[in-house]
């Protein structure tokens, strides 16, 4: 065998390493993505779904929390429910990617939106975090009281919407970085 032939099986032994690798981290890239579907979508239903109401004085005068009695909750609702949407259309080409995953073109698209999403999940996210940390703890210098002492099932699930929402988040995050390292192994 001469040197020409070993290096031709070298550049091929390569190849396949590489489609391998790739074809592990599109399929790692499926199973981020249907996490943060999970995540988004129950968030938006936990959140979506929050009320408690307390009795005052009497079953006649009542005291009620909603979640969208906060337009910051409504826009949290509404921001996990679009993220949830391009993750669940998103899906067939991640199975694409698993399939060929030599394509760089729709790779390029998919860091580009996720890139738009993560931010926009972010955004919603944090908003919503701020009025938590207000629920549970108030703020005296603007005479906001913390509601959560009397509304707690309330703000366990609001609490609990979040968690789901920031883990999205993070595998977001993790999938715009495993498009990059896909990406540059081309």
């Amino acid at each position: 065998m001469d040197t020409k032939e070993k290096v031709v099986k070298l550049e091929a032994g390569e190849a396949s390493s590489r489609v391998k690798g790739s074809r592990g981290i599109s399929i790692f890239d499926l199973i981020l993505r249907i996490v943060a579907i999970v995540g988004t979508l129950g968030s938006a239903i936990a959140m979506g779904t929050t009320n408690q109401t307390l009795p005052f004085f009497n079953q006649f005068i009542q005291f009620q929390a909603q979640y969208n009695d906060f337009s910051t909750f409504t826009l949290f609702v509404i921001v996990n429910a679009i993220v949830c949407g391009y993750l669940a259309l998103s899906l067939p080409l991640s199975i694409f990617h698993i399939v060929r995953s030599r394509a760089a073109k729709s790779r390029i698209l998919l860091i580009f939106l996720d890139t738009m999403m993560v931010a926009l999940l972010t955004a919603g996210a944090s908003a919503a975090a701020a009025i938590v940390y207000l629920a549970h703890n108030g703020n005296s210098s603007a005479n906001w009281f913390a509601i959560c002492q009397q509304y707690q099932d309330f703000c366990q699930r609001i609490s609990g919407s979040l968690i789901g929402s920031f883990v999205a988040v993070v595998s977001i995050v993790l999938l715009i970085i495993l498009s990059g390292v896909a990406l540059s192994r081309h």
